[in-house]
């Protein structure tokens, strides 16, 4: 887009009883509803008879479906990457507990040329677009909803407790979305040690730590030099005498800050940055950190982070992501001092809803458009070469959730 345009939020979606109505408009999102489930039902129960025929041929121990049985793919709602690949599962539930189906099941997707699936439900993004999956067994047809993306970001800060089963919960959601997770902080509580990440961290965002890119918080520097952190994500959290480091992800470039030690206009950490951004002219900049310089929770805004949002603001930036407040919070693009600003304003997420815990407000800041702590849940950002989508996915059913979308500066 040329510089000096307005920039427009395309798109806005917000369900929820708490949330406000942007000043923009609110429009509703796009919903598959039952007509093209038919159709698409209709479509593949057109093979029925060498579908019925294969799920007789499965093994005689195979779960199958019965009276009162139902389906159901896991997860039913995907985003993935071009070229990255996720697997998905068909479910046989009785009442409330499930048996997983391979054999005798059939995968179809409604547009190859979005993504294909394979035999046993894995399924590849081939281009950028949306797509439905069809599962059939027995006779009995299940979905998924696709969206694929040239690159996927997805996470949040403030995880996992031992003491909270909220961490498991949004590493479900995890399961779903291919890409990138990033951390914002406080990833491991309440001392961020090297066991506190093996038993509590571990098995729930544990299992995504190959494709985590973390951010450190102040809980991981309880436990001295956050020793327990960079033990445990190793080379993925940068140098450990630093803390942020940065990377290409697609056509954007990600910058990964340490809001724990000094962030102050002309500290080492301002000054690599600024050079970082010099080195990486890109149209499409994020950067995710703990501290937030704007949020209207109970820590309020951090202007010690001004000069980092500035270095961001001066290299035309498009967002960032914090956590430290244990809730959900979009901001309006916005200056380094919290004016608004739609032409170069950076836009902010406030996402400490990974688990841990949920904490009331304090009081409304001036651009905030959307806020919620009613449910935890994890930020999904699907990147293009000139744009970005974004979605709260909430891990209660019916839940809470935002979505939208702008153009790069």
């Amino acid at each position: 887009m040329t510089r000096g345009l307005l920039r427009g939020t395309k798109g806005l979606v917000n369900r929820s009883p708490t949330a406000e109505v942007d000043a923009r408009g609110i429009e509703s999102p796009p919903d598959w509803g039952q007509a093209n489930l038919d159709r698409f039902a209709r479509r593949a129960i057109s093979f029925a008879s060498a579908l019925l025929t294969a799920a007789c041929l499965a093994p005689a121990d195979a779960p199958s479906t019965g009276a009162g049985d139902s389906v159901g793919v896991n997860p039913d709602r995907v985003a993935v990457a071009i070229n990255d690949s996720i697997r998905l599962h068909l479910k046989i539930w009785h009442g409330t507990t499930y048996a997983q189906r391979t054999a005798g099941v059939r995968w179809f997707v409604s547009d190859s040329t979005v993504a294909v699936i394979d035999s046993v439900g894995l399924l590849t993004g081939k281009r950028g677009g949306t797509a439905l999956v069809t599962a059939i067994t027995d006779g009995t047809a299940a979905y998924a909803q696709v969206t694929v993306a040239p690159a996927i970001l997805a996470g949040a800060g403030d995880i996992a407790d031992c003491s909270s089963p909220g961490d498991q919960a949004t590493a479900a959601l995890l399961d779903g979305v291919g890409g990138i997770v990033f951390t914002a902080g406080d990833n491991a509580y309440p001392f961020g040690t090297a066991d506190q990440f093996a038993t509590c961290y571990g098995p729930s965002w544990g299992r995504h730590k190959s494709r985590t890119r973390p951010a450190p918080g102040n809980h991981e520097y309880m436990t001295p030099g956050a020793a327990g952190y960079f033990g445990y994500f190793g080379e993925a959290a940068g140098d450990p005498a630093l803390g942020y480091y940065s990377y290409d992800l697609a056509s954007w470039h990600i910058v990964v800050i340490n809001s724990s030690v000094d962030v102050t206009p002309g500290s080492l950490q301002e000054q690599w940055l600024r050079a970082d951004l010099a080195s990486h002219p890109t149209r499409c900049t994020l950067a995710y950190w703990h501290y937030p310089r704007f949020s209207s929770g109970l820590s309020a805004n951090y202007s010690v982070m001004q000069g980092i949002w500035q270095a961001l603001y001066d290299a035309g930036a498009e967002v960032v992501i914090s956590a430290h407040d244990h809730d959900y919070e979009r901001f309006a693009p916005q200056t380094p001092s919290g004016l608004p600003d739609s032409v170069r304003g950076i836009r902010e997420f406030v996402v400490g809803t990974g688990g841990k815990s949920l904490v009331n407000f304090d009081r409304l800041r001036r651009n905030s458009e959307v806020r919620d702590n009613s449910t935890f849940g994890v930020l999904l950002l699907r990147l293009y070469d000139d744009r970005y989508e974004w979605e709260f996915m909430p891990t209660q059913a019916g839940g809470f959730t935002d979505a939208g979308g702008d153009t790069c500066h």
